[in-house]
């Protein structure tokens, strides 16, 4: 394993790849190294690894712009707290699926970007391609390169930012990023709707994403999932997060019931960061799924996975679910009928070698992504085979 804490490091060790003919892994925190196809050379051992954990710390953060940059291996756990200290957050509430992954690691904010990991924030504020403002990167033949600007207001040129996210490293090794970061509320409650069907609750969820209240969190969970909630759901229960300043707050709660009656329940427990970190198929066999849909689908691709357990996050735009292993075409064919994607999330190195985090694209879009590819990194050094 080859250790850098410097972006001429970067551009050294690519040079020195490129001459060698040799991909490689990029290795940071290292809680996301299962996520994807396994790694392996021709002879089907391990790659060698580029540590970019030396990357880390708060370059610059300005409260007033709402921006903030770091460079790619500082954890999360430190830019959260930077800046919870000012009343701000980073607006697609980054997921770290470490204790669904098993892992022991540290997750990263570029590991999060990498692998677009957006929680219940990404409903307000999209997702993390939508909060990355500008990046520096080292590409596959060895030059620093920028995308993007360190300003809200930039409408020039390629959205480079939107590529490099969910990429999984595969286009460049990061070596700085600039985020818009938001105001964070200061109160939050949960509300629920007790003993619906999904078709009934679904429908909830997307009534209220369509309304004036600016939900925070939408997500469907079956009485097997309640445990997350820390209350009774009956059969199933529609979860509505709402936040803001007090009077505001209790004005989004009392317009809630004015949309839905008088059956909510109201908590101070948030569950949505167990339900987009996926934390609640941590102890559940079996291989884990994100399928990624129509809202307006969810009620009927639910009930064609007929998954024991499973939920459903951003008002059914997201489906989680557990499955046995040989369920993974099924999953993907469902998927395909609504238009939507089955990420396999966590697996087994045989599931993950033999279905690939992604289905197949089609063959235009698939020839896209090649180009892409071909342009930030022409002999597939970063990550060969990941996606």
């Amino acid at each position: 394993m080859s250790q850098v804490a410097s972006e001429d490091q970067v551009v050294d060790f690519v040079h020195a790849a490129r001459e060698a003919m040799s991909p490689f892994e990029i290795v940071a925190g290292g809680t996301r190294r299962s996520v994807g196809r396994p790694l392996l050379d021709s002879n089907g051992g391990g790659l060698p690894m580029l540590d970019v954990s030396g990357l880390s710390g708060i370059v610059k953060y300005e409260p007033a712009e709402l921006i903030i940059t770091a460079r790619p291996s500082t954890p999360l756990a430190e830019i959260k707290a930077v800046l919870a200290e000012k009343g701000q957050r980073l607006g697609f509430d980054p997921a770290d699926w470490s204790r669904l992954l098993g892992s022991n690691g540290v997750a990263t904010l570029a590991g999060a970007a990498s692998s677009d990991a957006s929680g219940s924030g990404k409903l307000r504020h999209g997702g993390a391609r939508d909060s990355l403002l500008g990046f520096r990167a080292v590409n596959g033949l060895g030059e620093a390169f920028r995308g993007g600007a360190k300003v809200v207001k930039n409408v020039t040129g390629f959205d480079l930012p939107k590529i490099m996210c969910g990429a999984f490293g595969t286009l460049g090794v990061l070596t700085e990023m600039t985020f818009r970061v938001y105001p964070k509320p200061r109160f939050a409650v949960t509300l629920s709707l007790a003993d619906v069907t999904a078709e009934e609750g679904f429908a909830i969820l997307r009534k209220i994403a369509l309304s004036a209240l600016e939900p925070a969190g939408l997500a469907y969970l079956p009485g097997n999932m309640m445990t997350a909630v820390g209350q009774e759901i009956g059969q199933a229960a529609a979860l509505i997060k709402l936040e803001g300043s007090r009077q505001p707050l209790e004005e989004k709660i009392a317009l809630a019931h004015g949309l839905l009656g008088d059956r909510m329940r109201r908590s101070e427990d948030d569950p949505f960061p167990a339900i987009g970190c996926g934390e609640m198929f941590a102890d559940i066999a079996g291989d884990v799924w994100r399928v990624m849909i129509p809202r307006a689908d969810a009620p009927r691709v639910a009930k064609e996975l007929n998954a024991r357990y499973w939920l459903g996050d951003l008002a059914g735009a997201v489906l989680w679910l557990a499955a046995e292993p040989s369920q993974g075409p099924r999953i993907r064919e469902i998927a395909a009928k609504s238009s939507g994607q089955a990420m396999l999330l966590r697996g087994s190195a045989e599931s993950r070698g033999r279905l690939g985090l992604f289905a197949p694209q089609a063959p235009a879009l698939a020839a896209v992504s090649r180009a892409v590819k071909a342009a930030f990194d022409p002999l597939a050094l970063f990550n060969p085979g990941r996606l």
